[in-house]
């Protein structure tokens, strides 16, 4: 059940009550591709960094261990260890962007598997039963990612296809919630909205997958191409045509301007790999802009990466000590960088989330913006 606490404008702050425990939103969702997140972080390092909402991808779990060997083992959360809320996105995106060869048909798609080259059939139906046997919280639909830049005629023909396939999913989710073998009866399914940069589709397409009563709707195929402007348009002329009482998702977004632009046209959902693909790099994140540890100026730098901030990394270690780290190899500074990261962006979405309480979300958000902008010279 999803429940609107407070509005700013279109700015949402509710809650989605699952089967796995309740999501306060706007929520940052961290993601573990193949039920981890890379860089040595643990299921108690999640609770401790404030993760909400794990995010697994079908078609890297599928691929290994299997996802019914998962189902086997119980599901994801007892694999993990993880009892809180988990998303598993379809493979849609994966299947699009990491397999070479490939042929997209109406019953799904084939090609082969970027792991050992294997042939791999993958259709609605398909993704659906791999995610009920992963019994994860919530389940994405199935779809077609076409680029940003692909031409009209091809994006007409690829959301109509996704459009078709998300019917099914819902027909293949509602008798796979009936079976008596399946782990989580109570699986949500997300609709994904497509249309690339062309308003008049996108809204479209909204409008259909509306009339199909998903548990909640995703923006799909931004932030792959196309400019921070002409993605924040798609948001604002796309967001009003979803229900506005269901939780709106854009997933693959983004870095912490890109989601508060986002929650201020009333998104809610997010997830993105830079908090921890950055931190791996020792690009970091702080209320004052992002830093790079690999720069000399910290080499004697005792400071915590940022004062204030109670991370397991700041807690603990100086900006000396984990650059060392970096520099040396050792696995620790990319952990510890990570860990830092995604404490920051859920310290940040609950930020967000008392500012919306309190009616003062447009004005904490220009506060955070402006002060994200002072080390833009900090070269990465």
């Amino acid at each position: 059940m999803y429940k609107i606490i407070k509005t700013e404008g279109r700015a949402k702050r509710a809650q989605l009550t699952t089967v796995h425990g309740t999501i306060q939103t706007p929520v940052f969702m961290n993601v573990g591709t193949a039920a981890a997140i890379k860089g040595a972080v643990s299921t108690e390092d999640l609770e401790t960094i404030k993760t909400q909402v794990e995010l697994s991808n079908t078609y890297h779990l599928h691929v290994r261990p299997g996802d019914q060997i998962v189902k086997q083992l119980g599901g994801l959360h007892k694999f993990m260890s993880w009892e809180r809320p988990i998303l598993t996105d379809s493979g849609g995106f994966q299947v699009f962007s990491l397999a070479g060869l490939r042929k997209i048909k109406e019953e799904g798609v084939y090609f082969n598997s970027h792991i050992d080259g294997r042939k791999i059939f993958m259709g609605p139906e398909e993704s659906m039963q791999i995610q009920s046997n992963l019994a994860s919280t919530i389940a994405m639909a199935f779809d077609e990612c076409p680029s940003s830049v692909a031409d009209r005629h091809y994006v007409e023909a690829s959301v109509s296809r996704t459009a078709r396939w998300l019917e099914r999913c819902k027909k293949e989710m509602e008798r796979l919630n009936g079976l008596e073998d399946t782990i989580n009866k109570k699986q949500l399914l997300f609709g994904i909205n497509q249309g690339a940069v062309y308003d008049d589709i996108r809204i479209d397409h909204a409008k259909r997958i509306t009339e199909m009563e998903c548990d909640g709707y995703a923006l799909g195929g931004l932030a792959v191409g196309e400019s921070h402007e002409q993605m924040y348009h798609v948001i604002e002329e796309t967001v009003p045509y979803l229900p506005q009482d269901k939780p709106t998702y854009l997933m693959g977004v983004g870095t912490p301007a890109n989601i508060l632009e986002a929650v201020e046209r009333g998104v809610d959902f997010f997830d993105c790999v830079y908090p921890t693909r950055n931190g791996r790099h020792g690009h970091l994140y702080t209320n004052s802009g992002k830093i790079n540890l690999f720069n000399a100026k910290y080499e004697l730098d005792a400071r915590p990466i940022e004062e204030g901030c109670s991370c397991p990394a700041c807690a603990r270690y100086s900006r000396a000590y984990i650059r060392h780290l970096l520099k040396a190899k050792e696995m620790l500074g990319m952990r510890l960088c990570v860990l830092h990261n995604l404490y920051f962006y859920n310290t940040m979405m609950e930020e967000i989330r008392e500012a919306l309480e309190k009616g003062r979300f447009a004005a904490y958000k220009k506060q955070k913006l402006a002060g994200m902008s002072a080390h833009r010279n900090d070269s990465l």
